[in-house]
C-alpha cells in the first residue's frame, strides 16, 4: 500500500483505507506511517485537486482530524453503524484534498 502511495504524483482520485483499527498501526505496525503527518502528506501528493482519502475507524481519533487539516485536507467525519442500525458505530474520514 505505502508504495503505491509514496511512488504517485495526482495519480489517484480516491485512496480508501481499512488496513487496520484505525489511525494506529494496531494490527500491523508497519502501518503506523500511513496515518502520521508524512504517510498524509503522500496519500495528499497522489491524490488529484478534489480527490478523497477515506478512512474506517472503530473510534474517533481527535489528533487524527488535526493531522489531516495540517497536511491541507478538508475533513468530514462521518458516524456509521456496523451492522445495521444495531451495531456499534464506527468512524469513517473523508478528506477532500482541496487544491
Amino acid at each position: 500500500m505505502g508504495r503505491l502511495i509514496k511512488g504517485e504524483q495526482k495519480a489517484y482520485d480516491a485512496i480508501l483505507l481499512d488496513v487496520d483499527n484505525g489511525p494506529e498501526g494496531l494490527t500491523r505496525k508497519e502501518n503506523d506511517w500511513l496515518y502520521g503527518i508524512s504517510g498524509l502528506n503522500a496519500a495528499y501528493a497522489a491524490l488529484r485537486p478534489q480527490g478523497i482519502l477515506a478512512v474506517w475507524s472503530a473510534g474517533p481519533d481527535k489528533n487524527f482530524v488535526r493531522r489531516l487539516r495540517k497536511v491541507g485536507f478538508e475533513v468530514e467525519e462521518t458516524r456509521v453503524h456496523a451492522h445495521g442500525k444495531k451495531g456499534p458505530q464506527h468512524i469513517i474520514w473523508f478528506a477532500r484534498r482541496v487544491v
